[in-house]
């Protein structure tokens, strides 16, 4: 069963799409597998997402280096160049070949087209073809101007704020539910007070990357320009979605954006092996719903949505962004719905696994 929103309210939705996303992979042991990304699109298109009239899947192309010296130094793309090119020789001072940023082939290439695609969406909601854009790739926050950090090589939602600034947007607010803080997007923008970051997040005294405290507000010149919502270790539904209602919908109202970009790392789960949080899926769908509200209340409609962080790709990533896809296109499922028999035998056949049954996390009823 679906439900449906107004006409108005997503009428043009594009999703942002390559098979080749898969290819920005660090290997088979790293917690950032791509196959969540192919699992999340096999579900979405089982529930006929993709079919629905006001849905497009559009190719993106790949960010060149303008794009990305929005951000990021040039010495530093091309280190990440040199990285894809010969995999075996690590660059320290770049943070490329680490445990958490392994070189791999083709490095530059896979990231490019991860930022090429969030800036696409950015550049079509902008130009007013598209009301809300979606990349589920995207939302690789950690990344800094001059090196890569937390599984992060090209910071594409810094990127496409940039962007947008750069299109002549006078006000953008960046919200990011990840469970890991969005340093990276709050560093870019730390000192500009035409951009709003509000990042809510495990406290960085118990999680990577140590920071996104009360007390980081902004730069001398944009004071009150970030916005960090720190929670302890073990925090769970009720008291998850008290922080962002309390704070998220007021803040973004004030601020008044042109255009609301949003991170949906779905880490914060509570079977999510990377974090502490104890979150549900239909936490988050309700977090999704306020977005989904808010970009239309406040900022025209038009909105931004990217992916992030999740790591039990088999769980909880297709889920919970399946009912991410579902919320943006405008055509949320019920949470009671049943997975489809496609997809779980595809699962159980491909990886020994026997997925939850319903899009939900409750008891049935």
């Amino acid at each position: 069963m679906r439900q449906q929103y107004p006409a108005d309210m997503s009428q043009d939705v594009a999703v942002v799409w390559d098979d080749r996303f898969v290819r920005y992979n660090f290997g088979p042991q790293h917690p950032i597998n791509p196959l969540r990304l192919d699992l999340t699109m096999r579900l979405a298109r089982e529930f006929g997402l993709f079919d629905q009239g006001n849905v497009r899947v559009v190719e993106p192309p790949l960010a060149d280096d303008p794009l990305l010296q929005l951000i990021h130094q040039p010495d530093y793309i091309e280190a990440v160049r040199r990285a894809g090119a010969d995999p075996s020789r690590a660059q320290p001072r770049y943070g490329l070949g680490s445990d958490d940023n392994p070189c791999f082939a083709g490095m530059h290439e896979a990231s490019a087209r991860v930022a090429g695609g969030s800036v696409d969406g950015a550049e079509r909601i902008w130009r007013g073809e598209s009301d809300h854009a979606i990349n589920i790739a995207g939302g690789l926050h950690h990344a800094m101007a001059d090196h890569a950090s937390g599984f992060c090589i090209y910071n594409d939602p810094a990127i496409a704020i940039a962007r947008l600034l750069e299109l002549g947007a006078q006000r953008v607010a960046y919200v990011d539910i990840d469970v890991h803080h969005g340093d990276g997007v709050q560093a870019a923008f730390w000192n500009d007070p035409r951009v709003l970051t509000i990042s809510m997040h495990e406290s960085g005294k118990s999680l990577f990357p140590g920071t996104g405290f009360e007390f980081e507000t902004g730069g001398p010149d944009a004071p009150g320009s970030a916005i960090n919502l720190p929670l302890t270790a073990g925090t769970s539904d009720e008291a998850w979605l008290a922080a962002f209602t309390s704070t998220v919908p007021a803040a973004v109202t004030d601020f008044a954006p042109d255009v609301l970009v949003t991170q949906h790392g779905c880490d914060a789960h509570f079977l999510d092996p990377l974090s502490d949080l104890m979150v549900s899926i239909d936490a988050m769908r309700s977090a999704y719903q306020q977005l989904h509200a808010l970009a239309h209340s406040a900022a025209a409609g038009r909105w931004l949505v990217t992916g992030g962080g999740g790591y039990d790709i088999v769980d909880v990533v297709p889920r919970a962004w399946t009912a991410l896809l579902a919320e943006v296109a405008g055509h949320p499922i019920d949470p009671e719905t049943q997975l489809p028999p496609g997809w779980l035998d595809y699962v159980e056949k491909t990886y020994g696994r026997v997925p939850p049954a319903r899009m939900t996390d409750l008891p049935p009823r």
